[in-house]
C-alpha cells in the first residue's frame, strides 16, 4: 500500500496526517509532499504530535516532484478548499481523495488559544485519517 498526503506547504496538516497514518500501520509506504515546501516541519505540530504519542520530529518538508514518477494507491489532498488551492497531482494513481482541514498555523491570538487549534486540527486529522484507515486499508488486509 502507497500513499502520498499533499498539501501546500508540507509543513503541518499534511506531516501530521503523515504521522498518524503511519503509525496505524508502520508496513504502509506512506510520504508527504508540497508544491511550495516549507523550510521545516512547523514546531507547533511536531509538539502536538509528541503530545498524541507520534514523532514526527524528524520529517522533513519535501517537494511533490519528487514523487511524480510513482505509482499510488491513495493521494490525499488536506489543504481546506475555502481558503487555499490544493495541489493537484497528476501521476498514476489509482483514487485521489481529498480531506480539507483548516490551517492552524494559520491562527491569530494567544499562545494558548493557537495551541488550542493545533490540537483541534490534529484530532481532526486523526478521527478522519482513522476512519479513513478502517474502512479502506485494514479492511483489505
Amino acid at each position: 500500500m502507497n500513499i502520498l498526503i499533499l498539501c501546500t506547504g508540507n509543513s503541518c496538516r499534511s506531516q501530521m496526517a503523515h504521522g498518524f497514518l503511519q503509525s496505524f500501520n508502520p508496513g504502509m509506504k506512506v510520504c508527504s509532499a508540497g508544491t511550495e515546501p516549507a523550510k521545516e516541519v512547523n514546531p507547533k505540530a511536531v509538539e502536538v504530535m509528541k503530545e498524541a504519542g507520534v514523532d514526527i520530529g524528524k520529517h522533513t518538508p519535501k517537494s511533490v516532484d519528487q514523487y511524480l514518477n510513482e505509482e499510488w494507491d491513495y493521494v490525499i489532498t488536506v489543504c481546506d478548499n475555502a481558503k487555499e488551492s490544493c495541489p493537484a497531482f497528476a501521476g498514476r494513481v489509482k483514487s485521489r481523495i481529498h480531506m480539507g482541514f483548516e490551517d492552524p498555523s494559520h491562527v491569530i491570538g494567544s499562545d494558548t488559544f493557537i495551541m488550542s487549534e493545533f490540537r483541534r486540527v490534529r484530532d481532526e486529522i486523526k478521527e478522519q485519517f482513522s476512519d479513513f484507515y478502517l474502512r479502506n486499508i485494514k479492511a483489505q488486509l
